[in-house]
């Protein structure tokens, strides 16, 4: 398995795309056990397209693409502005809640950076921000966006691992908040030190405040109706992201009227295109997938960290630490599909709960986005905004700190991320 890993390297250094490195790796290790039937490759890509539960990933990435042509963008970012303008850095503060509320409609880490890089980034500059602060806040903010339900990383995290996706969707609230609330003082401190001005020269009225929840209530009703939807046992997964695109579909035609049918098509080729390629990696990595289970490379592992500690939380700072490293080159989407079946094992054999560590694990995860050499978010940000490497890193690392003080405080006590989850689910 070690030539295979090896392989998967050397294919992504070359510049192979991700999902062609994963699946040829992975036909590297039948050749290497003639005794496999060779029928196994092609049998385990084919059946992972008929995992019913994996429908929930193209249904929500349409219901995204469709929000964000609905007209929604504008009223939750009228919703920000309302909520934190009159801090310091305001519409650096701004950022920060518009990827909270964002979560609700995209999911997507890189999705909502390129959309606040559009929307934001030269006004940020404009009002004599640095532009590599600005990329950095507009980068690292977005950690928010896959954490508020429904993020697909959850998706395929519960999927994967067979871990409820309802407790998960629930367990990503209070860690988006306290990461929020940790960026933002971030933030504070830094507009501070550099004077950076406030959005807003007073706090909104309770009129405006009013006025901003109204334009705002459709796409903050959206995962709360997701949840009771599923604690109710109204919907299942699957059936909860068909709602989506219906509830997507509502708002853009009814509510805001602003999907017509031209919009209505270019959201559905991006989406085809979208659900394309994060369809074919999935398949082809379940090849991969194989190998490490045949290789037992779970047991393995499990047994090599209870060698070193039998602390469960010591053991996720650990694969924390191993995923922030392998973020550094492999993106968040392929961190969790292979990582997952190979690091929760270990930890349920150890007895630590399975959506305490998904929400540590898919925040680790995400952090690669943002991280040079092969952050997609980063370069996404930084190619819109004109910055360069360089000084994006240096302006970031006051939210790198915070974020990892908060990281850590979500590993050692737990029920920050439990509380909600049991509460609702029991």
């Amino acid at each position: 398995m070690l030539l295979v890993v090896l392989a998967f390297a050397v294919f992504l250094l070359i510049g192979m795309p991700v999902a062609f490195a994963i699946g040829i790796s992975g036909v590297l290790f039948f050749l290497q056990h003639p005794e496999l039937p060779f029928t196994i490759p092609l049998q385990v890509t084919v059946s992972q397209t008929q995992n019913f539960a994996l429908l929930a990933v193209p249904l929500f990435i349409m219901a995204g693409n469709y929000m964000n042509r609905s007209g929604i963008t504008e009223s939750l970012l009228n919703l920000a502005s309302v909520a934190t303008g009159h801090f310091k850095g305001g519409l650096a503060q701004i950022s920060i809640v518009l990827s909270a509320l964002m979560g609700g409609v995209s999911g997507s880490a890189i999705a909502d950076a390129a959309m606040q890089s559009r929307i934001l980034g030269e006004e940020m500059t404009k009002r004599g921000m640095s532009r590599g602060f600005t990329a950095g806040v507009i980068s690292f903010t977005s950690l928010l966006t896959p954490l508020i339900p429904p993020g697909i990383g959850m998706i395929l995290y519960g999927t994967i691992g067979q871990v409820s996706i309802g407790r998960m969707f629930a367990a990503g609230f209070a860690p988006a908040l306290l990461l929020g609330i940790a960026m933002s003082i971030a933030v504070w401190y830094t507009s501070n030190k550099r004077g950076y001005p406030p959005e807003r020269a007073k706090r909104a009225s309770l009129a405006e405040v009013g006025s901003a929840l109204r334009g705002g209530v459709w796409a903050l009703l959206f995962p709360v109706i997701l949840l009771v939807g599923l604690r109710m046992g109204i919907f299942t997964p699957s059936e909860i992201g068909a709602f989506a695109v219906l509830y997507a579909l509502f708002i853009g035609f009814v509510v805001y009227r602003r999907l017509k049918t031209k919009s209505f098509i270019e959201a559905l080729e991006i989406s085809l295109a979208d659900v394309g390629s994060a369809m074919f990696l999935i398949s082809l990595s379940a090849i991969f997938s194989y190998g490490i289970v045949f290789e037992r490379i779970p047991e393995v592992i499990a047994s090599s960290l209870t060698s070193l500690t039998d602390n469960v939380q010591l053991v996720m700072v650990l694969i924390v630490l191993l995923v922030l490293v392998a973020g550094l080159f492999i993106d968040a989407t392929v961190i969790i599909i292979m990582m997952t079946p190979i690091f929760l094992p270990a930890v349920r054999a150890m007895g630590g709960d399975p959506v305490h560590f998904g929400v540590v694990f898919i925040v680790a995860a995400t952090i690669g986005n943002f991280t040079p050499p092969v952050g997609a978010a980063m370069f996404t940000v930084c190619s819109i905004l004109r910055v360069s490497v360089g000084a994006y890193v240096r302006e970031s690392l006051p939210l790198m700190i915070a974020i990892g003080l908060t990281t850590l405080l979500l590993i050692f006590v737990p029920e920050l991320i439990l509380l909600i989850p049991n509460l609702l689910f029991g």
